[in-house]
């Protein structure tokens, strides 16, 4: 199992509305608990965790006060997107390879990460993606991203019937060093995988909600209460 876990928490969350003009989205409640407490609380024990803060920074960082082994990756200078953003949190996750979490998700069924750590084949993959049908997607727009083979070896969907990535996933950080750019998207990463038969997917045994729009907490609310 990997021993770090990066949280994605430096977003504007301009999809959000009003409900961000005063404060990040990873702070947002849900149910009662904010989006980046659901997403911690996924955290098996002993992990290393780091979470990187862009937006309203200080506010992340008050709330984590409370959690000192939490560390921050701090991007107040410049967002960096997905794979930049990991690339710059790697000297505080000292690990290869690591849990990647968006902290826009909310998860019912089993623990997506103890999930993924069972599946993880540290010969045969580079990136293992957590999927969902883009109909059980809860509160996601869109048709699915990827189609996947009976091995779990996945392609892109290029308009095919295929499955979304709903946010968790293991991947190898040595490919980051070889790209250019500062802010990138992990996408990049994962398209590398795919030409080299070595990215992989999971369908995620349980249900998930995307709380990128206002409309998505009540869905997301919803989901937890139904089990």
């Amino acid at each position: 199992m990997p021993d770090a876990l990066m949280i994605f928490a430096a977003g504007f969350g301009t999809r959000m509305g009003t409900l961000t003009a005063d404060r990040p989205k990873p702070l947002i409640e849900v149910a009662g608990k904010t989006l980046l407490d659901h997403a911690l609380a996924l955290a098996p024990a002993n992990l290393r965790i780091v979470v990187n803060v862009h937006y309203r920074a200080a506010q992340i960082r008050a709330h984590l006060a409370r959690r000192p082994e939490v560390l921050i990756s701090d991007e107040s200078a410049k967002i960096l997107e997905t794979g930049g953003g990991l690339r710059a949190a790697l000297p505080l996750l000292a690990a290869d390879p690591v849990f990647v979490l968006n902290s826009d998700g909310v998860w019912t069924g089993e623990n997506p990460l103890q999930q993924l750590a069972r599946a993880w084949d540290h010969d045969r993959m580079d990136v293992l993606l957590l999927l969902l049908p883009a109909e059980r997607f809860t509160g996601h727009r869109g048709t699915g991203d990827f189609v996947m083979d009976a091995e779990g070896r996945l392609e892109r969907a290029h308009g095919r019937p295929g499955l979304t990535y709903i946010g968790a996933h293991i991947t190898r950080t040595n490919g980051l060093s070889a790209i250019a750019d500062e802010a990138f998207s992990l996408n990049i990463l994962w398209d590398r995988a795919i030409a080299e038969g070595r990215a992989f997917g999971l369908v995620h045994q349980g249900g998930c909600a995307d709380v990128g729009r206002p409309e998505g907490i009540a869905m997301a609310e919803k989901l937890l209460a139904d089990g």
